[in-house]
């Protein structure tokens, strides 16, 4: 076997019989590089670092855009689909024995009425009520489908005929009132509900009432005569249950805000602080046309509260740092809400190199390129496991015909058999469409809401010890008539280095 003098003299301390001035020379060169990279080691803190912000976000939206094939199925609803959802809710109506449905401007007037947010956000803080109602009638075949009208101020009658809101007639129904009116008796005594005034049995018409309505509104409703009752499970279905569109467009926009986050993860450097990861990710999204409407990112400690909170934001980033970002954004008027938990990459790089260092007998004490405690850093890793184990098995009971408590009972049975069951303090995940917050909620206690297909969810469950760290995976999943639900957020994370 032929010698090797450089490394028998390196490892064992001594030269073979053929060593040269010339591997001398090789050696104390080797050695004295060791010894300059010794005394920079650890890396010089973070406060230091000049962080290249401008460089950090273009790196993220070039590495976001270099794949934007999750936009391509996604299309804007087309008004005949407003036109279908407003006959379905008509059939929902006249199932639940109700005149009429009444909403104010806010999301359900947008899922109606395609309102885009921007159109109807100047009407929301109106004290002058601005009104949508759709009513059941029925042709004598027996077809149920919706007529919709609207009460709003007499001056505002040619904004409201301007909001562009699909409708089969020729001009939109507008019963308009003037400012010295009571703008709920003007409807009351209007075409719409002319006929309640000539029964006999004095019945009042029944309005079933938007849970975004104000309730100033509700209230003035039924001072002058309606009857008002909140949503019924059969209206509430209507909107659970989302289009093939709708599920393209839901798919879209949660995939490329996953993809927004792994676009940027590669490109963040320690020292960064909690606000300016927000930036640059609001930044990426941005770049694809999604409007970010909340973004919470928090390192170690702060990520044990789940959505943080006014006394976050500073954190520095480091290298050993558990990463939590929980972030939604509209696209084409619908809403992604996902979380990733994870490390940035220089970790594992320092790592490698100090396994080096040990191999070769250069770094006699522990290595504290991971912030100095491995058992911190074993836990991490371990809870992430945990609760990604969570999510797949809470996604196995994603499935038609199961109720909302079991999909939540799931999750929360694998992390408290782990020993974690007290640092799960929410629930497991809710509906998501227009709203990133939509009913069915998945819950323990909600055992009598059964899953339908159709139906679209977020997962979310979370593991989060105080004043260490948290973890919380969140995906989306569209529940089908057979088999699994099927995700759209792209795909899962695969670990604490790939989220």
């Amino acid at each position: 076997m032929e010698k090797e003098p450089f490394r028998d003299l390196l490892l064992n301390g001594r030269s073979g019989s053929n060593f040269s001035s010339s591997h001398i020379i090789v050696l104390i060169l080797f050695l004295l590089n060791i010894v300059l990279l010794l005394q920079a080691w650890p890396p010089p803190s973070t406060d230091s670092i000049a962080v290249d912000l401008i460089g950090i976000r273009k790196c993220a939206i070039e590495t976001l855009h270099s794949d934007l094939s999750f936009l391509d199925k996604a299309f804007p609803i087309n008004a005949d689909e407003y036109l279908e959802r407003r006959d379905r809710l008509a059939r929902a109506l006249f199932a639940s024995g109700a005149d009429a449905f009444v909403l104010e401007p806010g999301y359900t007037f947008q899922y109606y009425a395609n309102t885009s947010q921007s159109d109807w956000e100047p009407w929301e803080p109106e004290e002058r009520p601005f009104l949508m109602l759709i009513l059941p009638l029925i042709s004598e075949s027996g077809v149920i489908s919706a007529k919709t009208a609207f009460l709003a101020p007499h001056f505002e009658e040619g904004r409201v005929r301007m909001l562009g809101i699909p409708s089969r007639e020729a001009q939109l129904d507008i019963i308009t009132w003037e400012e010295h009116w009571d703008p709920y008796a003007t409807l009351l005594r209007s075409h719409l509900f002319a006929k309640f005034g000539k029964l006999d049995d004095g019945r009042k018409p029944k309005l079933m009432i938007d849970e975004e309505m104000r309730d100033f509104i509700s209230r003035g409703l039924a001072n002058v005569g309606f009857e008002t009752s909140g949503l019924s499970l059969e209206v509430d279905l209507v909107r659970q249950l989302k289009s093939p569109a709708e599920v393209e467009v839901l798919r879209a926009v949660n995939t490329g805000t996953v993809a927004a986050v792994r676009a940027m993860r590669p490109c963040l450097v320690a020292g960064l602080t909690e606000n300016e990861v927000r930036d640059i990710l609001d930044a990426a999204l941005l770049s694809v046309g999604f409007g970010p409407f909340f973004n919470i990112v928090l390192f170690e400690e702060d990520g044990a509260l789940p959505h943080g909170g006014f006394i976050v934001g500073n954190k520095k980033l480091s290298h050993e740092t558990m990463v939590v970002i929980d972030v939604g954004a509209h696209y084409m008027g619908y809403s992604s809400d996902i979380c990733r938990s994870f490390f940035i990459d220089s970790a594992t790089k320092q790592s490698q190199f100090a396994t080096l260092m040990g191999m070769l007998g250069m770094v006699s004490a522990p290595f504290k390129g991971l912030g100095g405690n491995p058992e911190l850093h074993a836990e991490k890793l371990k809870v992430w496991e945990i609760v990604l184990n969570a999510q797949t098995a809470a996604a196995t009971h994603l499935k038609a015909n199961n109720t909302a408590a079991s999909v939540d009972i799931a999750a929360r049975q694998v992390i408290s058999e782990a020993g974690y069951g007290y640092a799960f303090p929410h629930r497991l995940g809710h509906g998501i469409g227009i709203k990133a917050h939509e009913s069915p909620y998945l819950n323990k206690w909600n055992t009598k809401v059964t899953i339908r297909p159709g139906m679209t969810f977020t997962n979310e469950p979370g593991i989060y010890l105080e004043g260490k760290f948290g973890v919380r995976h969140e995906d989306v999943y569209l529940v089908k008539e057979n088999g699994d639900a099927e995700l759209l957020t792209g795909r899962r994370a695969t670990g604490a280095y790939d989220p």
